[in-house]
């Protein structure tokens, strides 16, 4: 009899256990569907207005009335890239370094550092970067980079702008990826690496053969968290970019970012055309985080194919 009053409670608690789920599953999808046309209804005087030609414009004018995207689309992306670009290696080798070469006690005080530097809100980066990292741009980096000429490096240097920006936001996203991979190469097995150094490998050779290969799906999920973090970033970034609707091939220009001009701006919105050129933009925004998101997906569902559903 007890048995059967306990097999009851089990399946009820199950049952219970699995509906909870599945609201909180359902609850997600319904707060991000409900955001996306929350978006697209205040969009709507933009979207009549302009049409695709906001995509593709890049005046950004009050004043007139007539309002285009592109400008704040290449900052976004464009800090993002130097972001990605400068963040990646430098955590791998992180990440690397404190589960494979490190001493234990090296190992657990760094990385309760690079912890922390996540800790410290947007804001507090955004400061350093205008009153501590921009002028040392100016004095000690601009002088070395401008001696290389070409047009990215072309312009007078103003110590804020693309360049700064993304170098700011790489310093930000770097602890989330470099504890997302540390994490992940922690999990590996450790018989698997006793097994490669058994068999002669060298340290470098188990973590580019097993350690990187075993781990490489974790590497890009983490990868894809310092995008998310880099490509939405505000406080930080509008503290150094310029806050200027142009573009420039020159990374000692300054720009503007999606988010930056929302930040900014959206205060200053009284007429309906304009608040609703913001919404747009927020839209676009919204659209491009969610294109990130499934070319994720999918490129982690090709590589789990490649190589054997390992990853």
């Amino acid at each position: 009899m007890k048995h059967e009053t306990g097999s009851k409670s089990q399946v009820r608690a199950d049952w219970v256990f699995r509906w909870f789920t599945a609201l909180c599953a359902v609850t997600v999808v319904l707060i991000v569907s409900g955001i996306f046309v929350e978006l697209i209804i205040n969009s709507r005087i933009s979207l009549q207005k302009f049409g695709l030609g906001f995509l593709v414009s890049n005046v950004w004018n009050p004043v007139t009335e007539n309002f285009g995207a592109v400008s704040s689309i290449y900052g976004t992306l464009a800090t993002t890239a130097i972001a990605m670009v400068l963040a990646t290696p430098v955590s791998l080798i992180i990440a690397l370094f404190l589960v494979e070469l490190a001493p234990p006690k090296v190992s657990s005080f760094v990385g309760t550092a690079i912890e922390l530097l996540a800790a410290i809100p947007s804001i507090i980066y955004g400061m350093w970067g205008l009153f501590v990292f921009a002028p040392l741009m100016l004095n000690y980096v601009y002088p070395v980079l401008g001696k290389i000429g070409g047009p990215l490096f072309s312009g007078p240097p103003l110590g804020i702008g693309i360049l700064p920006a993304g170098m700011i936001l790489a310093l930000m996203i770097l602890p989330f990826i470099t504890a997302v991979t540390r994490d992940v190469f922690m999990m590996v097995p450790s018989v698997v690496k006793e097994a490669a150094h058994g068999m002669g490998a060298t340290t470098w050779e188990v973590t580019y053969k097993v350690t990187l290969r075993h781990c490489i799906s974790g590497i890009i999920g983490a990868l894809f968290l310092g995008l998310g973090r880099a490509i939405g970033e505000t406080m930080a970034v509008t503290f150094v970019i310029g806050n200027e609707h142009r573009i420039s091939g020159s990374l000692f220009a300054p720009g503007n970012s999606i988010a930056s001009t929302l930040a900014n701006e959206f205060t200053e919105a009284s007429e309906p055309i304009y608040l609703s050129s913001l919404f747009e933009l927020g839209l676009v925004l919204f659209i491009i985080t969610m294109v990130f998101q499934v070319v994720a997906h999918f490129w982690l569902r090709r590589l789990r194919q490649s190589i054997g559903g390992r990853a």
